[in-house]
């Protein structure tokens, strides 16, 4: 009975994602974030006195649906009472609307979390540039860091350069803001400053001031008139973000740091119709997309992402390369291929070869788009010798992405300086550097193992496996920094280390095993909490869904020769997850994480492509 149902599911899942395909091979879902990005487009369309009313009605409608009954904005479901930063967001873009009334008693009850919470000073740096944009924050309060900081010569022991990629496009625009503690002024912008206690004194840690002195240290070095070396590094933060401004006109293809730019460019003397505005906005209302809540706006829509993995899951499930929805994925997947030199090539030293997260990307390919990319293109390139160079190509690329501590980064190589994670910005910890993960590292592994023939004996594999092992945690789980969470860093691990010949019977592998059938949910299935990549420990949720379902299903697929009581129970967990009446919660829990803490991910495309891939792997095995 369950060989029928898994093999009907599979044939579902199939045909669900053709009917899907465009004309031009690619597939297009949801990258859904949280509101902040609905938030601030609204904020963007008043500031420039666009004419967008209907858009901006459309984004009022959805940000009401998704405040709680408690008057709040939450990151995801089960975040107890709801986000602070999220709530501010939400509560000015309202005001900011003009399409709802002061006295809103759906306002008030924000009004009344945002006080009780603590007000702006307890709220995320991100928003609290974005008050300071309009004067409800104080600047003096913000990045103690002089923009002089951006000429420090990559020789210096800290400097721009050391950042990762993310840090530094969203860092030009926000020094500049600083530095010219930039206020727009309009007769539309709601005073909200009584929202928040006086202002705290301001003061930093041991970790930080060391930061601020090496920093301090560096500008005073740099031999030049001061005032020269203030428009040279005002300069350079212009130049730095005009260089890379993409097709679309967004700047490196993210609505945040796009959001930034436009202000930062207005700071500088801008006007709201200049052509590159006028550009960024557009391409900004293009990352609209349609979620059961309505109108959203994505911070980078995952196109290429989702293409590249829904053609490899297709092809797992038994859809041959010469099928004509693959051949349509595999040209489209093609085109997007980059031929050009991003900031990444400053480290590494190879072609350029890799692949984008969204179909603007030109210039900043990453790790896992990258692998996803050449998965879906491995049989073609088999096939036929006018798709292997690329193939080739992006194969360099990625094994000339690798640490030097063996790991694979996301974006760059070598930003792995520990004193930049005391920068002081929320979440620099995680975003300020670019280290080597156990997901990335996993996923790397796989694909050069599964795909490109590569065992532990290769010396690039050897060192990516003894760093993984390294990296496992007492209870047997290895932590995954780009989704949620212990469950995904779990199966990225454990099917790296396989496809690349680690046995079963490993230690490591058996302890991850072990830890993996203890967090199974009574229904069989698996779940968890956005809330563990805060706690840094396990956080279950109370239900299971497909994506981590269908994670923890194939790592253990992957060590079992036959079947278990474990692995049986999480395929009926899963089918009832893809089949019965289980809807909600389970299907539009973010599974995917941006930024630790800060922002997380549901991914339309997951309750498709995970599962599919995972039901495979039983079949194929099992019988």
């Amino acid at each position: 009975m369950m060989k029928k149902n898994i093999e009907s599911t599979i044939r579902r899942l199939i045909h669900d994602l053709k009917q899907r395909q465009s004309e031009q091979g690619s597939w297009s879902f949801c990258f859904e974030n949280s509101v902040m990005t609905d938030a601030y487009m609204i904020i963007l369309i008043r500031s420039l006195e666009a004419d967008e009313d209907e858009l901006t009605r459309r984004l009022v409608d959805r940000l009401w649906k998704c405040q709680t009954r408690e008057g709040t904005w939450k990151l995801f479901e089960d975040e107890r009472e709801g986000n602070l930063s999220s709530t501010i967001d939400a509560y000015f873009a309202l005001r900011f609307s003009g399409l709802v009334e002061k006295e809103d008693k759906r306002l008030l009850r924000a009004e009344q979390f945002i006080k009780k919470k603590g007000g702006f000073h307890k709220a995320h740096s991100i928003t609290k540039f974005m008050l300071a944009i309009f004067g409800q924050f104080d600047w003096k309060h913000l990045l103690p860091i002089p923009i002089e900081f951006l000429l420090l010569p990559k020789t210096f022991p800290l400097n721009f350069w050391d950042l990762s990629s993310y840090a530094r496009v969203h860092l030009a625009p926000l020094l500049l803001l600083k530095n010219e503690r930039f206020i727009l002024k309009t007769s539309n912008i709601p005073n909200i400053r009584d929202l928040s206690r006086s202002s705290e004194i301001v003061s930093f840690n041991d970790r930080e001031l060391r930061l601020f002195s090496k920093i301090s240290e560096g500008i005073q070095g740099l031999a030049s008139i001061p005032s020269q070396l203030h428009q040279q590094a005002r300069q350079f933060a212009l130049s730095y973000m005009l260089q890379r401004i993409e097709k679309d006109g967004t700047y490196l293809s993210y609505f945040s740091t796009t959001f930034y730019m436009i202000f930062a460019l207005l700071s500088l003397g801008y006007k709201k119709n200049d052509p590159i505005i006028v550009k960024a906005m557009q391409g900004l209302k293009e990352m609209a997309c349609e979620t059961n809540k309505g109108i959203h706006i994505q911070n980078s829509p995952s196109i290429v992402w989702d293409t590249a993995l829904i053609s490899y899951a297709l092809q797992e499930a038994g859809v041959d390369a010469g099928e004509g929805s693959i051949k349509k994925s595999v040209g489209y997947l093609l085109k997007e291929q980059h031929f050009k030199y991003g900031d990444w090539a400053i480290e590494s030293g190879v072609n350029p070869g890799g692949w984008g997260f969204s179909e603007s990307n030109s210039i900043h390919p990453d790790v896992d788009d990258t692998t996803a990319a050449l998965r879906s293109i491995t049989y073609s390139a088999a096939e036929n010798p006018l798709i292997r160079p690329s193939w080739d190509r992006g194969i360099e690329w990625v094994i000339g992405m690798q640490n030097r501590d063996g790991g694979w980064p996301a974006f760059e190589k070598n930003k792995t300086k520990q004193i930049l994670t005391s920068f002081p910005l929320d979440g620099a910890e995680a975003a300020a550097i670019d280290p080597s993960t156990p997901d990335l590292t996993g996923r790397t592994l796989e694909f050069l193992g599964s795909r490109a023939g590569l065992t532990g004996d290769h010396p690039q594999v050897k060192k990516g496996v003894e760093w993984l092992k390294l990296m496992q945690k007492e209870d047997g789980s290895w932590y995954g920094r780009w989704g949620v969470c212990y469950i995904y860093g779990t199966w990225a691990a454990i099917t790296g280390m396989k496809a690349v010949g680690v046995p079963s019977s490993h230690k490591q592998i058996q302890r991850a095993k072990t830890w993996l059938e203890s967090i199974q949910q009574k229904d069989g299935g698996w779940g968890e909490s956005c809330y563990s990549d805060q706690k840094k420990t396990f956080v279950p949720l109370s239900f299971s869904t497909p994506s981590q379902t269908a994670w923890a299903l194939e790592s253990l697929i992957c060590i079992e020769d036959k079947p278990t009581p474990a692995i049986d129970l999480g395929v009926t967990a899963l089918l009832e997850l893809l089949n019965g009446t289980a809807g909600g919660i389970n299907r539009t829990y973010p599974t995917g994480v941006g930024l630790p803490g800060n922002f997380y991910i549901h991914y339309h495309s997951y309750q498709w492509i995970w599962p599919l891939i995972t039901l495979s792997r039983y079949k194929e095995k099992y019988g």
